[in-house]
């Protein structure tokens, strides 16, 4: 039997929301996890572990959508600023690496370094892509908008200028994209609404092949 939610379940009243919908956490959607990094206006490499995005192209060029960027954070400043940056892709063996992003998240700090990982130049864009990320999309910014107006966080695009990736995670009898060594999503607080006691916290998630749809 299927239950219908349109407004706030009463388990959930009281919750700690983060700034997130109650919707948020009754879905629980799961979207991918990568690193946004930028330069601040110091030079510094800035790191922000980054999810709630979705990439999408047509022939004329291919496009990331970030879709809760806080108008009070350092990545939203530098992209306003430089209008550049790369995405930044891990895999599990450097998660942890990626979250201390987030402890040294300091304006004087090299948040890449800081954090055990190694900077290194991008290609086509004036902004440090992770070395040991296995996909690496060197962006520019397109443009901004609030979801609804007097939002705190907004949507960004960025059109996607080079790609970096890994051989052996292109090669999908090799390693590949998916699996424990592939892509991570971020599973958001995957509650019961109908008897949700406090007790919740993000899963982190990987990508397993199901079915294969043949051949175009």
């Amino acid at each position: 039997m299927k239950k219908e939610y349109s407004v706030i379940p009463e388990s959930m009243r009281n919750m700690e929301a983060y700034g997130f919908s109650w919707m948020d956490f009754v879905t629980a959607i799961p979207s991918p996890l990568f690193v946004v990094t930028s330069y601040k206006s110091n030079g510094k490499p800035n790191a922000c572990l980054q999810s709630w995005a979705c990439f999408n192209g047509s022939p004329r060029g291919f496009y990331a959508i970030l879709s809760s960027v806080n108008k009070s954070g350092h990545m939203y400043q530098t992209i306003k600023e430089k209008g550049e940056v790369v995405l930044n892709f891990p895999s599990a063996d450097i998660y942890e690496k990626c979250t201390a992003t987030i402890a040294n998240n300091g304006f004087d700090n090299d948040e890449i370094t800081l954090s055990g990982l190694t900077a290194e130049q991008a290609s086509s864009v004036n902004a440090p892509r992770i070395k040991e990320c296995f996909l690496n999309l060197e962006c520019r910014y397109l443009w901004e908008r609030e979801i609804k107006d007097g939002d705190t966080h907004v949507l960004i695009c960025l059109e996607v200028v080079n790609v970096c990736a890994d051989e052996v995670h292109l090669d999908e009898n090799v390693q590949g994209r998916y699996g424990e060594k592939g892509y991570l999503y971020n599973v958001h607080y995957p509650i019961n609404p109908e008897n949700f006691e406090g007790k919740s916290h993000d899963w982190i998630a990987t990508l397993k092949k199901l079915k294969d749809m043949g051949e175009y």
